[in-house]
């Protein structure tokens, strides 16, 4: 399964690529800019670089992005070549954010009833103002001091570009959202990728968050995908590992800021 997802979801074009967004490749990494955001690169292997000759091609990224007063992230995997990329990203100025688990499965065994706790309701939403509403619940549950401005921004250009690919979902109580997710379904492949989740802190241990999987898993099949990945955080590794999924590989994702 991780071979299946090295090479059908990495190092390949973006296929919710907003309005205005830069798409380019440079050797192996395909580079991704002027997003709402910044922007990203991607790659399904280096194809061997190493030494100097990676610094170089981090150091052009840099000052691509330098020149463009963008930042951007560069996700690296545990299981990728050379063994000692992280310690090359952090002397070319590169910030580690939280580690993630990947974790993934056949969507068969993931779909299923959706059991949701007294009181809530789970619902497709599409409206602007529904995306300020998730943002706005992101920032409250994080308390990271990002106010999640750009992600109502984000999510809408990206469901712009293609409708059918990205769905949003809430699960709300008297009117608020106590847990907010989306599903990108990657055209091309068998795979669907689950984000969000992020549950409010007097819902959790409630089943908010496994009914928000289970919904999208079964959409996901409905539409005739086969399997499911999910950039886990350890809160939602134990999780998803009791519904069923498999842990592939870990990944840092690692910032430069200009």
């Amino acid at each position: 399964m991780l071979e299946r997802y090295d090479w059908d979801l990495r190092g390949r074009e973006f296929t919710l690529m907003p309005a205005g967004g830069i798409s380019d490749w440079d050797g192996p990494l395909l580079r991704i800019s002027s997003l709402s955001w910044g922007g990203f690169v991607d790659y399904r292997d280096l194809g061997g670089l190493d030494g100097d000759d990676l610094d170089a091609l981090i150091a052009r990224q840099v000052v691509y992005f330098r020149e463009r007063g963008q930042a951007f992230e560069w996700k690296a995997f545990s299981h990728d070549e050379p063994a000692d990329l992280a310690d090359h990203l952090r002397a070319a100025g590169f910030e580690p954010e939280e580690t993630e688990t990947v974790v993934a499965a056949p969507l068969a065994a993931i779909a299923g009833d959706v059991e949701l706790p007294e009181g809530v309701t789970l619902r497709e939403i599409t409206a602007r103002a529904d995306l300020d509403r998730i943002a706005k619940h992101e920032a409250d549950v994080w308390q990271d001091g990002d106010d999640r401005a750009w992600l109502a921004n984000a999510l809408e250009a990206e469901h712009a570009a293609d409708p059918s690919l990205m769905r949003f979902f809430v699960v709300e109580a008297s009117g608020e959202i106590v847990c907010a997710a989306w599903i990108r379904l990657v055209r091309g492949t068998r795979w669907a990728s689950l984000w969000g989740g992020a549950t409010r802190a007097d819902w959790r241990r409630r089943g908010v968050y496994r009914a928000t999987v289970r919904h999208r898993a079964n959409v996901a099949l409905g539409e005739g995908y086969e399997l499911v990945q999910v950039d886990a955080s350890e809160d939602s590794r134990p999780i998803l590992e009791r519904l069923g999924f498999t842990a592939l590989t870990v990944t840092t994702p690692w910032r430069w800021k200009p």
